[in-house]
């Protein structure tokens, strides 16, 4: 913990930044990834590997030669940045103080506690406002990263002109819609603001009193850096110029239904951009509404947080709860408190306020923040959430300017940023801050043996121990289990580990009190010894049944005391043991067969013991991670309640192939591993009076209501608070929302994240729908509709889904427009595009009737977690086209022009690949060209490809262009997708097909020009 000291005294420098996830040698990476063998069954988990060539260094040149070694999951190629592995407090700029020395390489890792923040290296600042500058900050000139995102990126897919009868209004100074894609076109740098659109009304309407206006986003121009590798290419939506209102009946007598069904270049679609926005976050004493979610944007915190952290649906706040019931939209927050950054933006500050901690209000508990008000001289505040005056601390006390603001905001993080961390004192603390503690729980049953599961996990397993904190309180435990479980005694005084086996599966108990769990420094030797051993030692087993809940159960008993990450690897239902769970697969396929009534109800778990147990582990601090290999059934319905109350998530590879996922499954276990976390976290948001916490969702566990629980936290998990009025609020004023998460970071630090929005109320209508964030609406919708689906038929779902967008648009026709003719159909610009992501939604793997039980279980749970952008992307993918990637323009951009998700756009003599961020499908037309096959693939024909694949480069541009493809969209995921090829009429080219969600599938429902014409004649029939 931080030395206690004076408040206002100056700090020492503190020590070089670093991430404690992170490697402490440059090239260990590239080193861990050549030792992992990824083209075979791994049944040595150390021999040797030959890497796929999309994965292997590429041709040596100025730009890849320096660029900094990987660290993150996705495309490992030592010659392409990844998406940062910047925490959520490293950044590029210094906010206060000169900048310091370079950053530290992708992968390094300084020595273990060295850090004084919790991930990485802001400054840390005493209440005095003095700082020094970390070792690792970044110059101030802004310039383009070197490396990838610091999120999840994505998505969209473009929108394209207005039908006749279908206008899109957009209001004026409305920030860009929602809906950009990743890749495409070069990058656009506009001279200035973007256009603003005519008023699809008669007259300008005038902004009502009281209400801002919103000043036009900034876009960043670029600035050449040498040898730097470009950034990554997210996309914008331009502002498109609105048509004019048209009649009933066109000139030529037909129906706007003829025109969208005849020409679907007319409907809406996401429309490529690839400007990089510049978003400060307030400006002129007002808050910005952020820039679309699925864009490339770099932030500047001027008081709000940053849209990365939280989120509002809407960026204007509805006065009444009736205004709000009116709109038909609903008001939400998106809080991701560990965000990754851009690598482009300042770092979060750490303020250390001594032993008497952060100043709050007596009376709601909120954390100082900008927004708070000083008076008296400066001698009392008053909170900007429940109005509260309260004493200033004497010495925290300073005089008011002219301008009403303390003299020193400008020079204290907590008094004009809207994201700080604050140093946590033994007033946060029930106990001491829990050690970094992983547990490896290893499935041998015979269907994981000669699958290569248990081969797999244990190679991947052993390349990620390097990654994991060094030092004394990094803790690490292996178990293994089939019918029985077997712990390990991993003492250094013993030559070799020792097996230590708990029969007993009905009432787990563990063999050793110590010695199950050691410190990693001291025992490396055995455990990379063991690891090795694990598949020979149960290559012979011919025991088929898993007490794979018995195991998680016992594993938690060796950590119990202490709390830490549960990894556990399954490849069969648990069968035996405690809570043996049964095959419902075949029971929900009969039930889907004959109807829908009661086939959800096998998308609930099957026993109501594992919620009483997982919430036992979460109150011990244990977070559990699942990582399920299998080709078969495994009722994810059931074994998902357990990482969804403790703070983790199941990864599922089905089927499961030892050629094609040892490479996805390494990359995700480091991912896990290595990005920004923290342990036994609570969380809560405050809000200003007359707005009140309704519902949080996520994977958490939650005792009391105004708090969530969470044994784990990372920087990809996402939490959904829900809100509601409680009183009316004043129109032009503001109301604020604040996020506060308390943690451990990985070497013991107790912090709290703040995060501080505040956004302005209104009673105009006109003004909500243009202040609708889309993405984050829809994705809201998206979070509570997966909610819904186990306890409700997917017909009555996806009629709510629609009924969702209907009304919406209704409300907007409603009290919105001026009088028109009744055959126009009008979408606000900020909505333009929520009738293609309503269908899409209805077609996706949630909401179809078709699909597995297990494949529907693990959508509902991914849903949960995942953040806005990912959201995205997993229900309306991106398609492109790959087989004339040589004739390409230059046009500095990887990813070729995105398609439109419509069979129209595909020709059965090219090739096209479309990506979810999970998942990849590569379609080969029947007609394609044998020279294109081999270049690509090595194959001649269609009918060789393989089922079972891995990428390949070879030695021609073609392919070199297509791995390059793959690359950029794996580091844009931070993640590696699972690419499988497809041909028409096999069941993965039906698969390929089901992703195109403009298409009329007699399996998923109407095309997207037959579902426009749904949502106008049902509109037409409200209204009238």
């Amino acid at each position: 913990m931080a030395a206690q000291m004076s408040p206002g005294a100056p700090r020492q420098p503190p020590p070089q930044t670093h991430n404690p996830n992170f490697l402490q040698k440059p090239d260990s990476v590239s080193d861990n990834l050549q030792r992992l063998n990824l083209n075979k069954p791994p049944s040595l988990p150390n021999s040797a590997a030959t890497l796929p060539p999309f994965m292997r260094s590429p041709p040596t040149s100025s730009t890849s030669a320096s660029s900094p070694p990987i660290s993150c999951p996705g495309a490992p190629t030592p010659g392409v940045v990844l998406r940062p592995n910047v925490p959520p407090n490293v950044g590029s700029v210094m906010p206060f103080g000169p900048s310091g020395g370079q950053p530290l390489p992708f992968g390094s890792r300084p020595p273990p506690g060295s850090l004084p923040s919790s991930m990485g290296g802001g400054p840390v600042i005493s209440p005095g406002g003095s700082s020094a500058p970390g070792l690792g900050a970044r110059p101030s000139a802004l310039v383009p990263p070197s490396s990838a995102f610091g999120g999840s990126i994505r998505n969209g897919s473009p929108v394209g002109v207005p039908p006749p009868m279908m206008e899109t209004v957009r209001s004026p100074g409305q920030a860009p819609s929602m809906g950009s894609f990743p890749g495409s076109p070069q990058v656009s740098h506009l001279p200035g603001p973007p256009l603003q659109s005519a008023s699809p009304f008669s007259a300008p309407l005038a902004a009502p009193s009281g209400v801002q206006t919103w000043p036009p986003g900034q876009v960043a121009p670029p600035t050449a850096v040498p040898d730097a590798v470009q950034p990554p290419r997210m996309f914008r939506m331009p502002p498109p110029q609105p048509n004019p209102l048209l009649p009933a009946i066109n000139q030529t007598g037909a129906t706007p239904e003829d025109s969208w069904k005849t020409n679907s270049n007319q409907v809406p679609r996401p429309t490529p951009s690839s400007s990089i926005i510049l978003h400060d976050t307030r400006q002129g004493n007002q808050a910005n509404p952020p820039p679309p979610a699925t864009s490339d944007y770099i932030v500047r915190d001027t008081g709000n947080c940053s849209p990365r952290h939280m989120r509002c649906t809407i960026h204007q706040i509805p006065c009444t709860a009736d205004l709000l019931t009116n709109c038909g939209m609903q008001l939400a927050l998106l809080a991701q408190p560990l965000a990754l950054p851009h690598p482009s933006e300042e770092p979060i500050a750490v303020v250390d306020f001594g032993e008497n901690g952060p100043i709050r209000c007596s009376r709601c508990k909120g954390y100082i923040n900008p927004f708070m008000k000083f008076v008296d001289h400066g001698r009392r505040f008053i909170c900007n959430f429940c109005g509260f005056m309260d004493y200033t601390p004497h010495e925290y006390q300073c005089n008011l300017g002219p301008d009403g603001r303390r003299r020193d905001a400008d020079e204290r993080p907590e008094l004009c940023k809207g994201t700080v961390e604050f140093v946590a004192t033994k007033e946060y603390m029930m106990r001491d801050p829990m050690p970094a503690v992983y547990f490896f729980l290893i499935d041998v049953s015979m269907n994981a043996i000669q699958t290569g599961a248990t081969a797999v996990a244990c190679a991947a397993i052993n390349q990620v121990i390097v990654d994991l904190p060094e030092g004394p309180r990094t803790m690490v435990g292996i178990a293994t289990f089939d019918s029985t479980i077997h712990f390990y005694n991993l003492k250094r005084a013993l030559q070799q580990p020792l097996m230590l086996i708990v029969p007993d599966v009905q009432d787990v108990y563990i063999p050793l009190e110590t010695d199950v769990v050691v410190q990693l420094s001291e025992c490396r030797q055995h455990i990379e010894q063991l690891l090795e051993s694990i598949p020979t030692m149960f290559q012979d087993t011919r025991t088929a049944e898993s007490a794979f809940v018995a195991a998680i159960k016992a594993a938690f008993l060796a950590i119990k005391s202490t709390g830490g990450k549960l990894l556990a690897f399954q490849s069969v239902l648990p069968s035996v043991g405690m809570v043996a769970l049964s095959t419902r697969d075949a029971e929900g396929r009969s039930n889907i067969s004959a109807g829908e009534k009661e086939a959800h109800k096998l998308l609930q778990p099957a026993d109501k013991t594992l919620k009483t147990m997982a919430i036992e582990f979460a109150e011990c601090q244990v977070c559990v991670d699942v990582f399920i290999t299998t080709q078969t059934y495994v009722d994810i319905a059931s074994i998902s309640v357990i990482p969804g109350t403790t703070g983790g998530q199941v990864y599922y590879y089905y089927p499961f192939s030892s050629v094609s996922d040892p490479a996805k499954l390494y990359n995700d276990l480091r991912w896990n591993i290595t990005r920004p976390q923290g342990f036994e976290a609570v969380m809560r948001v405050r809000c200003s009076q007359g707005i009140e916490v309704k519902e949080y969702q996520g994977n958490f566990c939650k005792h009391i209501p105004t708090d969530v629980d969470l044994p784990g936290i990372d920087s990809d998990k996402t939490i959904m608070v829900t809100l509601k009025h409680d009183d009316k609020l004043q129109d032009g004023s503001e109301c604020a929302f604040q996020c506060a998460l308390l943690y451990t970071t990985v070497y013991g630090q107790r912090r709290i994240r703040v995060s501080t929005l505040s956004l302005p109320c209104t009673s105009n209508i006109t003004n909500l729908f243009q202040a609708t964030d889309l993405d984050t609406q829809f994705v809201c919708s998206l979070k509570q509709v997966a909610n819904e689906i186990p306890s409700t038929p997917l017909s009555q779902v996806r009629e709510k889904v629609t009924n969702i967008c209907i009304n919406n648009l209704l409300a907007y026709r409603r009290f919105c427009t001026t009088a028109t003719i009744s055959g126009q159909f009008i979408l606000p610009e900020a909505l333009k595009l929520l009738p293609l992501y309503t269908l899409a939604l209805t077609k996706s793997t949630g909401l179809r009737i078709d699909g597995r039980i297990d494949d529907r279980s693990f959508w509902i749970s991914y849903v949960s977690h995942i953040s806005t952008p990912s959201a995205i992307c997993l229900v309306l993918p991106r398609m492109i086209a790959v087989h004339n990637l040589d004739l390409e323009e230059e046009n500095g951009s990887v990813i070729p022009p995105i398609l439109p998700l419509s069979s129209e756009y595909l020709s059965e003599e090219g090739i096209y690949l479309l990506e979810n961020g999970v998942d990849g499908l590569i379609y080969i037309g029947s007609l394609v060209d044998s020279d294109i096959l081999r270049q690509l693939f090595g194959i001649s024909s269609v009918e060789e490809a393989p089922i079972q694949f891995v990428l390949e480069q070879y030695d021609n541009p073609l392919s070199k262009k297509l791995n390059r493809v793959v690359n950029e969209i794996q580091r844009q995921w931070c993640s590696y997708l699972r690419w499988t090829l497809c041909k028409k009429g096999d069941p993965l080219g039906m698969l390929f097909f089901s992703y195109l969600v403009e298409d009329l599938n007699p399996k998923t429902g109407q095309s997207y020009s037959e579902f426009l014409v749904y949502l106008h004649r049902n509109i037409q029939s409200k209204m009238s």
